[in-house]
Parts: C-alpha cells; sequence; structure tokens
C-alpha cells in the first residue's frame, strides 16, 4: 500500500497522479486490481474506491478525447466495448507527452524547422521533425483541416540569393555546451584576410544571427576592471561557419561578464554586435518617390519623417544605428536614393557607387 495513496488526492490531483503511475507500454497495462494497490486508502470501502478508480480513469481518458485529441490512454478492451467477464487493463500510448500543443505552438515549430535549418544542431533537427511528424501522423486528417493546415497550403519559403553557410556541427555542440556551462572557449578561427586560422581562447557570450550568417559574441581574455568601457574594448564578434574548431576549457568565465552592461541586448543597443562606426546618426535621404513608397510600409525608425520634395523626389529622415548593413542598404538604393546627411556616410556610399562604376567601364 503507498503511503499516499492517490484517492486521497483532490481529483485534479488523482488524475495527474494517476497518468504517472500508468504504464508506457501495452505488455506492462495494469489491471484494475494492480492499479488499487497506488490507488486505494481505506481497505474497509475497497468496492467504493474501485468505482472512483473507474471513474478517474473514464475522467482521463475524457481529458485526453476532448483536450488533446488522442487516444492516449488504452483500455484492453477497448473503450465502449463490454468489459464483462474480462479484466480490463490499461496503459499510456508510449508516444503520448500532455506538452501543450496548439496551433501556435506547431506553427513555431514549423518556422524554426523552416528558417534555422542551417543553424540548430542536428539532434535538434532530428528532435523538430520527429514531433512535426509525430503530430501529422496522429491527427493527420484534424491537422490538414484545421486553420494552420489549410494555411500551410499558402505558404512557401524562397530561399536567399546568398544562401546561408554550412556550419559545423560539433563546432556548434562546443558553443552550445560552453554558453550552457558558462566556461570558456578555445576556438580555432580563420580570418578572412589572413591565410592560417589561429588559434585563441574566448569568453562565450551568445549567438547573433543577422540576415542568414550566425555569430558568436564574447570577449577575449582580459583583467578584470570596474570601468565597464576598458572591458567593452575586449569586445569581439566571430562567423561561426569560419570557426574550424571549438573545445570546451574547463574554466568558469569571470564574474564580470555576467554583468548587465554585458547582456546581449545592452551590447546591442551599443552597436557592439554588427560592424558600427559610431551607435546611432541622423540620417536625411532623398530618395525618388516610388522607391519610397517601401519605407512607408518598412519605416527605417520609429521616428521616421518623410516629406514631399517635388513631382519626383522625397525627403527622409531618421534616426539609426550606422552599420555595415545600412551602407550596404545605401549602396544598393543606387540611382533611387542619395545621402545628403550625415556628410562621412554620404562620402562612403559615393566612393563605393564610383567603384562600381569603374568596374562597368569599357
Amino acid at each position: 500500500m503507498s503511503a499516499h495513496p492517490i484517492s486521497s488526492y483532490k481529483k485534479s490531483e488523482r488524475l495527474f497522479a494517476l497518468y504517472q503511475c500508468l504504464p508506457r507500454s501495452k505488455k506492462q497495462a495494469l489491471s484494475l486490481t494492480e492499479l488499487m494497490n497506488k490507488y486505494a486508502s481505506d481497505t474497509d470501502n475497497i468496492s467504493n474506491q474501485r468505482k472512483n478508480l473507474e471513474n478517474d480513469l473514464f475522467s482521463l481518458n475524457q481529458i485526453f478525447t476532448d483536450i488533446f485529441y488522442s487516444q492516449a490512454l488504452v483500455r484492453i478492451p477497448a473503450w465502449g466495448q463490454s468489459i464483462s467477464g474480462q479484466t480490463a487493463r490499461f496503459y499510456i500510448e508510449p508516444d503520448f507527452s500532455i506538452d501543450a500543443i496548439n496551433e501556435q505552438t506547431v506553427f513555431f515549430w514549423e518556422m524554426l524547422s523552416n528558417y534555422t535549418a542551417n543553424y540548430l544542431p542536428i539532434s535538434f533537427q532530428q528532435t523538430l521533425h520527429h514531433k512535426l511528424a509525430h503530430i501529422r501522423k496522429r491527427e493527420k486528417v484534424r491537422f490538414h483541416q484545421s486553420a494552420l493546415g489549410q494555411w500551410q497550403e499558402h505558404l512557401i519559403n524562397l530561399p536567399s540569393v546568398v544562401q546561408a553557410p554550412a556550419i559545423d556541427n560539433q563546432v556548434l555542440a562546443g558553443i552550445h555546451q560552453a554558453l550552457l556551462n558558462k566556461t570558456q572557449l578555445c576556438i580555432v578561427y580563420q580570418n578572412k584576410w589572413q591565410r592560417q586560422p589561429k588559434q585563441r581562447v574566448i569568453y562565450p557570450k551568445g549567438l547573433v544571427f543577422i540576415d542568414n550568417m550566425m555569430y558568436l559574441t564574447g570577449f577575449n581574455p582580459v583583467d578584470e576592471h570596474i570601468d565597464d568601457e576598458v572591458l567593452l574594448k575586449a569586445h569581439r564578434n566571430f562567423a561561426v561557419n569560419r570557426i574550424k574548431e571549438a573545445v570546451v576549457i574547463d574554466k568558469p568565465m569571470p564574474d564580470w561578464v555576467d554583468r548587465d552592461a554585458f547582456m546581449l541586448t545592452h551590447l546591442h543597443k551599443l552597436g557592439k554586435l554588427e560592424p558600427t562606426n559610431s551607435h546611432e546618426i541622423k540620417l536625411v535621404l532623398k530618395v525618388q518617390k516610388y522607391a519610397c513608397q517601401h519605407l512607408f510600409e518598412r519605416p527605417l525608425a520609429d521616428n521616421q519623417q518623410i516629406e514631399r520634395i517635388d513631382d519626383n523626389w522625397n525627403r527622409v529622415t531618421a534616426t539609426v544605428a550606422n552599420t555595415q548593413r545600412l551602407e550596404d542598404w545605401l549602396v544598393s538604393m543606387s540611382q533611387l536614393a542619395m545621402v545628403e546627411a550625415p556628410s562621412d556616410l554620404r562620402a562612403a556610399v559615393r566612393e563605393r557607387l564610383l567603384s562600381a562604376i569603374e568596374l562597368y567601364k569599357d
């Protein structure tokens, strides 16, 4: 007899405890008599206790059917069939989980599977694919009839012009381990401008996704200092696809790495997570009228303002981060936009466009 029999709990607690003690295999299915060993508390009123157990099993089956749309609680003979003269036995389907599965959750899993295929470790991808395959197999008809199932028929993912680089799964696994355990990491890194990769020790902080590239952000080893600005000078970003090897070092990172000043959100505000000349600038653009339309739909910043110059041109002003991506975008606008301010950004874009023209001269 159990020290804490299930029947002594409130009904919601009884159902959960019953779910936990039911076997996950048909071969191990338990009869009511066997379940009573864990369920009953009053040996003098065993018939009523047995009836309560039957009712709780029925209620648990009803919950699985109504909420999870699953026949997870199996009865032999099956629910609805007569058990007269037979010993009913019960078990839980081994692949069933009470994880909350709704359309929003499945949609998140789908997006995670589709858009991060090149970034997630193979083991995580396999788990994700297994979950999605299980849902479709278990509830194929219901899934396709649902709003999400119908919506998927109208979705397609077009790849980027430049595809995501290949990521070494062992490297990614090493990075994940170091981040989770808050330990130092030894990497072999191949800079674009160097012929041979170099080995270096870093204090890893997190992973940054920019378009279809992934970067490891962290710090070079440096002595602790009271001034955060001094420590920020040791901050570095590394393209994960250029890390040839990542080995976890059994040494904890110094306490200063966990300061609020070095949280990813704060590093982002400081413009440290991507190539940045200065954190913020007041950008002034002269943009061709029709090309400006997408800036109404996708503004450069919350404080963006657009004013009409004439029938062909608009002026756009916005406070933005002065990043390499901003400069690349301005160059891609070509003859459709002109930087009016700041002057150094205007000069940089002009120089790049003139260099491009030189390439196309006969």
